[in-house]
């Protein structure tokens, strides 16, 4: 027991690379090259701040044709948002506060080039006080107990 030391150690090891090297196009092509398992992943819509995200395919919309496309919100729905609107005393941008969206989608509904959203027209139903959906298209909206 006397020959050994406990008072020094000797560890022979080579440190790993950094998260910052590990994740280079360099370091990964070396670990290919030695025949290691490498992991690949892409975060999609990472660190966006998105409040809607639109299902339909979007990829389908580029692809829009005479027989394949998405339904618009009709012009005399945008007309309605329009004098609603302006007997309120609101401007586009009043509006588009009021209920959270931005005013280019305020935009869009007037001119009848947005898709509508169940959910923007409800909040855009309530703040202008007429109907948007539905038989009854610019008839004021009754105010009464919600059904439970």
């Amino acid at each position: 027991m006397a020959e050994s030391d406990w008072d020094t150690v000797t560890v022979l090891r080579k440190k790993g690379p950094t998260a910052a090297q590990a994740k280079s196009k360099q370091a990964i092509l070396a670990a290919q090259r030695r025949g290691e398992d490498v992991e690949t992943s892409k975060k999609w819509a990472a660190g966006q701040n998105k409040q809607h995200s639109i299902t339909k395919n979007t990829a389908k919309l580029d692809r829009e044709t005479e027989e394949l496309h998405h339904d618009r919100v009709p012009l005399e729905v945008g007309k309605v948002i329009q004098q609603g609107r302006q007997s309120k005393g609101l401007t586009q941008k009043d509006l588009a506060t009021k209920i959270n969206e931005k005013p280019q989608v305020i935009a869009d509904y007037e001119s009848g080039r947005a898709i509508p959203n169940n959910q923007v027209l409800g909040k855009i139903e309530r703040a202008i006080g007429l109907k948007l959906r539905g038989r009854d298209v610019g008839k004021p909206i009754e105010k009464g107990p919600r059904a439970k």
